[in-house]
């Protein structure tokens, strides 16, 4: 029923009825009364409608928001002043439907820059960069927000040569560019690890007095550190006035990535305020390095100074007990999370099914997974398809899968790299291929080189040799390390030395350091008693200095993890440990000579 003129008393009650349940974050509550206010004739002030729109589209509350924008269809309000149509499109934008902002943004009688840059800025966070370039390209004028938002949405989808485009021509308009300008370039120096182009920028941010931005600093460590110019990245903290928790942390984190952990324990002692995010850029950096139970020391640390750890510090350390298999301080710290109310997010719900199921405990981590219900995160399936995968149950990998698509998830490449490994270690050939051949026709996912490593991996294991060579020769790309690694594990288990050997040089030309296809080939000589081909390959190794990593094995004894070396005289315990060592070894050839 369209209205004019409302009421005066009615618009008041239902402005300050709903701005008492919106203020309280009681939407659900508030946008119920929608209808019987709509019955009585009742439109609702703008501020107030804004007010609800703008808390709709920041809780990501589409049913809300669509009962909204009804309300203002049925009260004659078909379309809506230019502040309420910024509004609607914000609020489809952030709920995830740039479809339906497109349709308000196109019955709009009178657009502003606003509501220009609303559109693109929706479609950059959509990923949507064709939709953004040509509203762009549309804009009858254009500011600095509108160029910015360009640079930072193609330098985070990792497309350099257009972010560079767009940052140079706006340095070259008339357009005053500001702080932000730097930000999307000194992305996309981050995501391409272009040394030179970061040296550009942090030059061109120096000269403009921006350096002291917090923002930006980061940016500019931290593409240093992924460059791997450590010492590039300590000059730029050195040389900065104030340092902020932030730049510490960023410094402490390029050096744990890569992992020169003695520098960024140093770094971190000298902090002189540490904060969650410090600690767990630690705890991660030992993590990545292997060293699990140093990274656990650290959160008991953390713990016992009252610093509250984050969601992040939970999957690292989840991951730290998964690394060395303790389900004892796993169990520990989910205990925790419950003690102290956490509420884990989906990485740290799928560290969880991880750790338990890397534990020995699978039943645990099908009981995390269960409590999630029927989750719409694709990472939550994905984890617990790979863990059924890794303890090769792979018919009931598939039916998760199966479950995965009826709740109405989409599979992604991810999804489709677990389920072939599941099919892959449950000899389940058939069903393997089946997804291979459905990935692009039915998921809308092309091959990668890790997914026809999966189906190498699966043929081969097969004994499918003919196929297996069939497919490496259709592949659309040369064959890279995932796809040679996944030819040289199968010619190791059926012996296919001709082949082993092609797989592991082609290995070699890529990673000259790596001592695992020297390893595999001379398992392959060995098992064939071609015992002068195992010398000439470990001569090789010897003379161009590849050195094989020591393995190591751990397990926990009286509640403290025990690590093993191969020819380890370091061990506290090592008398005892090569005692019983030669107890073994004489048993042994006691029951050899017998038989």
């Amino acid at each position: 029923m369209p209205i004019s003129n409302p009421r005066k008393r009615p618009i008041c009650v239902a402005r300050s009825f709903l701005s008492r349940y919106a203020s309280k974050e009681e939407l659900s509550q508030a946008v119920s009364r929608l209808e019987s206010l709509t019955e009585q004739g009742i439109r609702l002030p703008f501020e107030v409608v804004a007010s609800l729109l703008q808390r709709c589209g920041d809780t990501r509350s589409l049913k809300q928001g669509k009962w909204i924008h009804r309300h203002l269809k049925i009260t004659g309000f078909n379309r809506p002043n230019t502040l309420l149509s910024n509004h609607l499109i914000g609020m489809y934008m952030k709920c995830g439907k740039p479809i339906d902002a497109c349709k308000v943004f196109d019955k709009m009688h009178s657009k502003n820059l606003y509501s220009w840059n609303n559109m693109i800025s929706g479609y950059v966070k959509s990923g949507m960069l064709v939709r953004a370039r040509a509203v762009f390209d549309s804009m009858p004028q254009k500011d600095v927000v509108s160029w910015n938002t360009m640079v930072f949405g193609y330098a985070q989808s990792g497309n350099l040569h257009e972010a560079l485009w767009f940052y140079r021509a706006l340095r070259r308009s008339e357009i005053k560019y500001n702080e932000f300008s730097f930000a999307g370039i000194l992305t996309a120096c981050v995501k391409s690890r272009e040394l030179q182009l970061n040296r550009q920028a942090h030059g061109q941010v120096l000269v403009a007095g921006f350096l002291s931005n917090v923002v930006l600093s980061c940016s500019i460590i931290d593409a240093y550190a992924k460059c791997g110019q450590m010492e590039s990245a300590k000059r730029c903290f050195d040389e900065m006035a104030v340092k902020d928790v932030h730049i510490w942390t960023t410094l402490i984190s390029g050096y744990a990535k890569l992992g020169d952990m003695e520098a960024a324990d140093k770094l971190f002692c000298e902090m002189p305020e540490k904060n969650p995010v410090s600690w767990t850029a630690l705890i991660a950096g030992y993590v990545r390095q292997g060293s699990g139970d140093q990274a656990l020391q650290l959160f008991r640390n953390m713990i016992a100074l009252r610093v509250k750890p984050e969601q992040f510090t939970f999957s690292s350390c989840l991951c730290a007990s998964a690394s060395i298999a303790s389900l004892r301080h796993g169990k520990q710290i989910h205990g925790y999370m419950i003690r102290t109310n956490v509420s884990p997010n989906a990485i740290v719900i799928s560290s969880l099914i991880d750790m338990y199921s890397k534990s020995g405990s699978l039943e645990a981590g099908e009981r995390v997974f269960g409590l999630c219900g029927d989750t719409q995160d694709c990472v939550l399936w994905n984890t617990m398809i790979s863990a059924l995968a890794q303890h090769g149950l792979g018919h009931k990998a598939l039916r998760v899968l199966d479950d995965m698509i009826r709740t109405r998830v989409h599979p992604n490449r991810t999804t489709l790299v677990v389920i072939l490994s599941a099919c892959s270690h449950s000899g389940l050939v058939e069903e393997g291929v089946r997804w291979f051949e459905s990935m692009t026709v039915e998921h809308g996912i092309a091959p990668d080189q890790e997914h026809y490593a999966c189906l190498i991996d699966l043929l081969g294991r097969a004994g499918c040799f003919k196929e297996l060579m069939s497919r490496i020769e259709k592949m659309p790309f040369k064959p890279d390390e995932h796809i040679w690694n996944a030819i040289l594990g199968v010619s190791r288990i059926h012996g296919n030395a001709e082949l082993g050997k092609k797989a592991a040089e082609e290995l070699m030309k890529l990673d000259q350091e790596s001592s695992a296809p020297y390893i595999l080939l001379s398992s392959i000589y060995a098992d064939q008693g071609k015992w002068e081909s195992v010398e000439k390959l470990r001569g090789i190794m010897k003379k161009r200095r590849v050195k094989k990593e020591k393995a190591l094995s751990w397990i926990e004894i009286e509640k403290k993890v025990q690590t093993f070396a191969v020819s380890d005289w370091l061990h506290p315990r090592k008398e005892e440990i090569y005692s019983v060592l030669h107890n073994l070894a004489a048993l042994m050839e006691e029951e050899a000579s017998r038989t």
